[in-house]
């Protein structure tokens, strides 16, 4: 004997792959949300062994200076849980600037937060954008690992500045959503 569904079956089958469907849809649009707070130790004493800034291009016969357009810089600072440069080590700054504003007064900077902590460790943190000295935002365009499909954003702002000897702490703020 053959069973036929009835338009009643049917429709409550329907439904319970509707609201199934929705539930499913809600949880994964429920974002995790890190805040993160830390140091990075930048040195840009050009010729300086210790520098963790240094220009590597700009325009020919110009200096190649913070607020000279075009000069393109790479870094790899440290990046620590404190300002102090010997407290604990979270991570590394790598990656480029770019002096993007013909007064100098802007910059655009793509890199990556690259953990080497105990709890993030592996994962990394991509940022990009252009902002103005001497604190800035910039967005948060990815990541990896525990920051996977990472979106948001990072301000700094100079916490410490050695003219003479070209070393800064910068504190970077990072608030990022992942899925």
């Amino acid at each position: 004997m053959a069973t036929s569904f009835s338009p009643k079956i049917l429709t409550n089958i329907f439904l319970v792959l509707v609201v199934t469907a929705a539930m499913y849809a809600a949880k994964a649009t429920e974002l995790k949300e890190t805040k993160l707070s830390f140091y990075m130790h930048d040195i840009s004493a050009f010729g300086d062994p210790k520098a963790t800034t240094i220009p590597v291009a700009g325009i020919a016969g110009k200096a190649w200076t913070f607020t000279q357009f075009g000069t393109v810089y790479v870094v790899d600072d440290n990046i620590t849980k404190t300002p102090d440069p010997k407290s604990p080590k979270v991570a590394q700054f790598q990656g480029l600037y770019v002096t993007a504003a013909l007064d100098g007064l802007r910059y655009f900077a793509t890199a990556s937060i690259v953990f080497t902590n105990k709890e993030y460790n592996g994962s990394t943190i991509q940022i990009q954008g252009t902002d103005k000295y001497p604190a800035t935002e910039v967005a948060v365009v990815g990541g990896t690992g525990e920051f996977r499909f990472a979106r948001g954003y990072a301000t700094s702002k100079i916490y410490f500045w050695d003219v003479v000897t070209q070393h800064s702490v910068v504190q970077l703020n990072v608030t990022v959503q992942t899925s």
